[in-house]
């Protein structure tokens, strides 16, 4: 039986493949790099290009005017057997414990109470954001007058609950607790509204499910909301640290007219001159640019080495 012939298909048409061009140059996207180009200029101007004279200028010797001389490291070893450099971490360290962790805690207070506000959110939210967008200047020379040793708020709060008054901008620790209560009282708000986003990221269900179990407020709290607020609280802490380290506005106005040497001197006995006001005291007071550099570097290792020691600590208890 003779089989039939196998018809071949004709072969499909071939689609029409496009040109492939050649890659464009990158002179091709020139108005693109110039459309992003102002930022990275000033960034270079005003960032890069500053940062490295800095750590130049920290193996010289100059006063700002004269020619320059090449110290190497013994800029840094004099920074390192510094005591008053030792005495401005101390006094930071301080400062920032002082007002950091209660900062911390009325934020998250004041954050959970926003959060549980029906009414007048908004109006809550612009009255605690207020203080952090107000001039610092202004807000230290009100806190100035509060904590005035003859006139001021504090003291006559103290002296109508039969309590002595205090000197506290003539004693040490009455010019750190002054300095923390204004970082205190400048941050928690904007502390409070971070954290008030965080909250607001929580589900709902959640907090029924807790309900659900027999858990209370305190135990929902600790049991739910603070550990899913650990990213947060992260955030919180290390941008605190990198600020309170840096503190200068704030000592710097308050205490300017209590010691008439220096206005980068901290009040009596460098109780309130942190790391930067001795940063401004060598660079513009003595003229030592060169020290002054180091000193910048010194902190900014400091700054490095806090941040790195607060994120460990929350990152290992969220681990736990």
């Amino acid at each position: 039986m003779a089989t039939a012939p196998v018809v071949e298909t004709p072969p499909a048409a071939v689609a029409a493949t496009p040109v492939v061009h050649a890659k464009k140059g990158i002179l091709s996207y020139w108005r693109l790099y110039a459309a992003i180009s102002p930022f990275y200029l000033l960034f270079l101007a005003f960032g890069l290009i500053p940062v490295g004279f800095s750590l130049y200028l920290s193996f010289h010797r100059w006063d700002g005017l004269g020619s320059m001389e090449f110290a190497g490291l013994s800029q840094y070893r004099y920074l390192l057997d510094d005591s008053q450099f030792w005495s401005a971490i101390g006094n930071t360290i301080i400062i920032w414990a002082l007002a950091t962790f209660p900062m911390i805690f009325l934020a998250m207070v004041t954050a959970v109470m926003l959060n549980s506000a029906v009414r007048f959110k908004n109006v809550y939210r612009f009255a605690f954001f207020l203080p952090n967008v107000t001039s610092i200047v202004a807000v230290a020379i009100i806190f100035g007058s509060v904590f005035s040793t003859n006139f001021g708020l504090v003291n006559a709060l103290l002296q109508a609950v039969g309590l002595d008054q205090v000197a506290w901008l003539n004693t040490p620790w009455g010019i750190k607790v002054a300095i923390a209560t204004l970082m205190t009282w400048q941050w928690t708000g904007y502390n409070a509204i971070i954290f008030l986003a965080g909250l607001q990221t929580i589900p709902g269900e959640l907090y029924e499910a807790a309900r659900m179990d027999g858990a209370g407020p305190v135990q929902t709290f600790f049991r739910v909301t603070l550990p899913l607020l650990r990213p947060v609280l992260l955030f919180v802490l290390v941008i605190s640290t990198v600020t309170g380290l840096q503190s200068f506005s704030e000592p710097q106005v308050l205490l300017q007219t209590t010691d008439n040497n220096s206005s980068f001197a901290g009040g009596p006995g460098h109780a309130g001159q942190t790391m930067v006001l001795y940063f401004f005291q060598q660079t513009f007071d003595n003229n030592d640019f060169g020290y002054g550099a180091a000193v910048a570097w010194g902190i900014f290792l400091v700054v490095v080495l806090f941040s790195i020691i607060n994120w460990r600590l929350v990152q290992r208890r969220g681990e736990e």
